[in-house]
């Protein structure tokens, strides 16, 4: 968990960075943005994998001590369990939303390329 957090604020880092509006670097920043996206996508699905794993083993333990107690309701013991696995969920959100920032950085980076195809053919400059 501790290496999908590292590569996870790498990514961070990266999607906080400014693009300038030369096309040359909005390519290169489009091809990079995929290769994270992808990765995000295979850190999203290990984070899902490590925070039903550990709900599972804490349902579990939390289960077998409820039946020698005999004391917590359903409520108190799926609120139990998702406080107890909540560094689990932080890294399946935060994975998320790195996953569509790379996605809607794309399409934005696409737009302005766009844009920039349309100046340069207004303007007869050449690509």
């Amino acid at each position: 968990m501790e290496e999908l957090k590292k590569e996870a604020k790498d990514i961070q880092d990266y999607l906080e960075i400014s693009c300038s509006d030369n096309p040359e670097e909005m390519v290169e920043r489009i091809k990079e943005l995929s290769v994270y996206m992808a990765r995000s996508g295979e850190m999203l699905a290990k984070a899902k994998y490590l925070y039903n794993q550990r709900t599972t083993a804490e349902i579990t333990k939390t289960i077998i001590a409820i039946a020698k107690e005999q004391y917590l309701s359903a409520t108190a013991q799926n609120a139990l369990v998702k406080g107890i696995a909540q560094e689990e969920q932080f890294l399946v959100d935060w994975l998320e939303r790195i996953n569509r920032a790379c996605t809607h950085q794309i399409e934005a980076l696409r737009s302005l390329l766009s844009y920039e195809k349309e100046n340069l053919r207004i303007t007869k400059t050449g690509y």
